[in-house]
């Protein structure tokens, strides 16, 4: 009796708890039946009547996964309203028409676009945070493209992706699997603990964009009603992780590399704004953010250009497989067809089309493919180091341009990519710090070659550690990928545009040049500038020369500019200077309102003391520009133009690039010409060079000069040089001097301001001046002077003989200097 009443009470409560776990399923579907039909409803139908497959132009019986390439993605861009014409545009206009797939831009009710596929989700704002945006974007793909396509991808209107390398990410894995993919997080140190995740627990960032295979759709996309009833937090890409870790069984992708194949910069709007060619836009698939649809347009052509240079380089490597297999089916390389069937020059000029030479752009990388058969065919090859040192930039030498200094970092970097390309499974990097030096060299029709000496650091973080500084030689050549001509019609740049845009430009010029100057040619009207310029010339002896200076002087200083002042330092006894004092006061009585004026040292040569004692003279006002100038200089009305417009009152000092005039008897190669001359206005390469490492001649304001931490010229140097350089450190400092100053503000007085202006930063401004030539004399250097001061006298003594190329035909014409270097290079080789 007492074993049944036990098996009668068993058996309800087997059957009472069978019948609450039945009453809590069906209470539950009772439950979300509501929501789950508010989320079909919030599907809205497509604009303007069209059908979900419309919008994204598909045909969904014709185009199926098994059957189309075009299957592969569905990029769901989460949008706004106001977004739709700026970022939602350019992302279609650039990376959105090359998806391997197709995609489409979700936005709030009622948005439209005759030109883009948008899709308005009913019943949902543009309100942020966008969660409610984000769970019915990624139901209304599952609800009508679940089936025709394997991978889905929820994206911002800010990511870049690059669709080439995301297909080949892409189809290396198994969508019929659950996956997660994106850049793993668990939120920022501040949210650490308020996000509701478990230890394990992550979520995939939104930014970058966040990848889901089908199955993992098809199994979250069900409780989504579920998920948007149980938020913890206002981030929507956490919460959309943590659906899909709850439904679909799986976390984001745990993997390290993900931060560089999905990159977030996290340098907000002012991301990619700067230099683009770094090495994270070159690894990834996606880039985020981009704030300003121009930046988008602006990354987009970058890409394209690295695209670009990839097929050349696959061209280059056809052009050679061509040439070796020739060899190997022994065709002649001059053969009209290069393999049967291919014709390598064709027959009819009149022809578009033609095949590029296999002969030239398939030739092996090597320093010795090009053999020149005289000296004019040599290929010269340029120095690099801080400037560019070589014969075609020697007049003047300048700094290694833009063009130039890109190409360096570019052969640099993919080389240092390559090398580090296995470094870190091997516990080892090799950083690059410095270019030492290096020779460069451009062949019009096979490329570049590069020779660069390169300072590396050696890091080993594995095992024993080190780090240790090596230098390597590192040998690039750069082949060329042939010659391409495009042609445009006249419409695509409108004349009338052309010529109004000109007109602005020149007028507007015009304006602005008017304040300073006035060139000839220029219209009328035009006035000059009103700053006076005084020319300080020191002088001692050289009688004939100075006739020349004061000739010339009075032709441009006094007959055509009108306002300038002369203050003439002379060094010497009464007797000896008594001709230079005669032309002065001959000059005065010729131009009886001219201020030309002298002042008389008795006392050994001194162009430092000469300078000083002008600076501080009163012939010379505070607002008047200082011209420092030898008596050999000849100039024109341009160099005083040039002058007036490049020197500015405490903020630029002026020091022109004078244009120096080679030996004229050395360049006649005729010893008999005892008055051999050179023109003035002769401004060649063989004429002479442009003294880069000169600051003689200068121009200043006395108001400047005379500043505390300028205050004049060295006194204590005598003889030849070396005072321009000293004087030219005193800039420098002056010009690092900081500038932290109020101007113009309530909180301050007049006084500070003025002080404050007089704080302002005194910068070097140099340019070549062909108008300012400084006319060839014997240079004598006297061995009782400074070292310093005699090398410099002798540098500028071996530099006044001739140009490069007349060196070069002077060593070569002498049979010996050729013996010479050839049996050298045979004992060399020999060792």
């Amino acid at each position: 009796m007492l074993m049944q009443n036990s098996v009668t009470k068993r058996k309800t409560l087997i059957f009472a708890f069978f019948g609450i776990a039945l009453g809590l399923c069906i209470g539950t579907v009772l439950k979300n039946y509501r929501a789950l039909e508010i989320v079909k409803r919030c599907s809205m139908k497509p604009s303007g009547q069209q059908s979900p497959f419309e919008i994204i132009r598909m045909n969904p019986e014709e185009e199926t996964i098994k059957t189309s390439q075009r299957n592969l993605v569905f990029v769901g861009v989460m949008t706004a309203q106001n977004f739709i014409e700026g970022r939602a545009r350019a992302v279609y206009d650039t990376w959105g028409k090359e998806v391997p797939g197709r995609i489409a831009f979700f936005s709030s009710e009622g948005s439209h676009s005759n030109e883009l596929p948008v899709i308005g989700l009913k019943n949902v704002d543009d309100r942020y945070p966008p969660q409610k945006k984000s769970f019915m974007m990624l139901y209304y793909m599952y609800e009508h493209y679940i089936d025709k396509f394997e991978w889905f991808i929820r994206a911002d209107d800010d990511v870049y992706i690059e669709p080439e390398k995301l297909e080949r990410f892409l189809r290396s894995i198994d969508s019929s699997k659950p996956q997660f993919i994106g850049q793993a997080g668990k939120g920022n140190s501040e949210e650490f603990g308020l996000l509701s995740l478990e230890f394990d627990e992550n979520f995939c960032m939104g930014g970058p964009g966040v990848i889901l295979s089908s199955e993992t759709l098809r199994r979250v996309a069900p409780h989504i009603p579920t998920c948007l009833k149980n938020l913890y937090s206002t981030h929507e890409d956490v919460e959309v992780g943590r659906c899909v870790q709850k439904f679909a069984g799986i976390p984001c992708t745990w993997n390290y590399e993900m931060q560089y194949i999905m990159r977030h910069n996290s340098s907000g709007p002012y991301a990619f704004t700067g230099k683009l060619k770094r090495k994270e836009i070159h690894n990834a698939i996606s880039l985020h953010p981009i704030k300003q649809a121009p930046l988008m347009y602006r990354l987009h052509s970058f890409v394209q250009g690295l695209k670009a240079e990839e097929i050349r380089q696959e061209s280059l490597e056809l052009h050679r497989d061509i040439k070796r297999m020739a060899g190997f089916l022994e065709i002649p390389s001059d053969s009209k067809y290069l393999v049967p069937g291919i014709e390598l020059i064709p027959e009819e000029t009149n022809s578009d089309q033609h095949y590029e030479d296999h002969n030239i752009l398939g030739i092996t990388p090597d320093l010795k493919k090009f053999t020149p058969s005289s000296t004019s065919d040599l290929l010269e090859w340029a120095f690099i180091a801080r400037s560019l040192y070589s014969s075609e930039n020697a007049n003047p030498k300048h700094k290694i341009d833009s063009a130039l200094r890109e190409g360096l970092e570019d052969a640099i970097t993919e080389v240092m990519e390559n090398i580090n390309n296995y470094s870190r499974q091997r516990g080892r990097v090799i950083e690059f710090r410095e270019l030492l030096y290096g020779y460069n060299r451009v062949n019009p029709l096979h490329g570049q070659d590069l020779i660069l000496d390169l300072l590396l650091i050696y890091k080993r973080y594995r095992g024993k550690k080190m780090t240790v500084p090596v230098r390597r030689h590192l040998y690039v050549q750069r082949a060329f990928t042939g010659t391409f001509v495009k042609e445009f019609n006249e419409d695509f740049y409108n004349v009338t545009v052309q010529k109004s845009y000109l007109k602005n430009m020149l007028s507007s010029g015009m304006r602005r040049i008017s304040k300073h100057f006035t060139l000839p040619g220029l219209p009328a009207g035009i006035a000059a500038d009103t700053s006076k310029i005084v020319f300080v010339l020191p002088i001692a002896g050289r009688f004939a020369t100075f006739q020349r200076f004061l000739d010339t002087y009075e032709r441009v200083a006094i007959k055509q500019d009108k306002n300038c002042d002369l203050l003439v330092v002379i060094f010497g006894d009464i007797t000896s200077v008594q001709g230079h004092l005669q032309l002065l006061l001959e000059l005065r009585q010729r131009h009886i309102y001219q201020h030309i004026n002298y002042i008389q040292r008795n006392e050994e040569f001194s162009r430092g003391v000469a300078l000083d004692v002008a600076a501080r003279s009163s012939y010379i006002q505070d607002n008047d520009i200082m011209l420092f100038i030898d008596v050999d200089m000849v100039f024109q009305l341009e160099t005083l133009h040039r002058i007036r417009f490049n020197t500015v009152q405490g903020r630029y000092v002026y020091l022109p690039i004078v244009f120096s005039q080679y030996d004229p008897k050395r360049r006649w190669r005729d010893e008999n010409v005892e008055y051999a001359h050179t023109p003035a206005d002769e401004i060649t390469n063989e004429s002479g060079y442009f003294r880069q490492f000169g600051y003689g001649i200068c121009a200043i304001y006395k108001s400047d000069i005379l500043d505390d931490d300028i205050n004049g010229f060295d006194k204590d140097i005598t003889g030849w040089g070396l005072e321009d350089v000293k004087f030219l450190d005193k800039i420098v400092k002056v010009g690092n001097r900081r500038n932290d100053f109020l101007v113009n503000t309530a909180e301050v007085s007049a006084q500070y301001n003025d002080a404050a202006r007089k704080m302002r930063h005194l910068s070097i401004f140099r340019a070549p001046d062909p108008t300012l030539v400084h006319i060839f004399h014997d240079i004598s250097c006297d061995i009782k002077l400074d070292a310093s001061q005699y090398n410099m006298c002798l540098g500028t003594k071996a530099n006044s003989i001739g140009s490069t190329h007349f060196m070069e035909q002077l060593f070569h014409g002498n049979k010996d200097n050729i013996n010479f270097i050839s049996e050298f290079n045979q004992r060399k080789e020999q060792r």
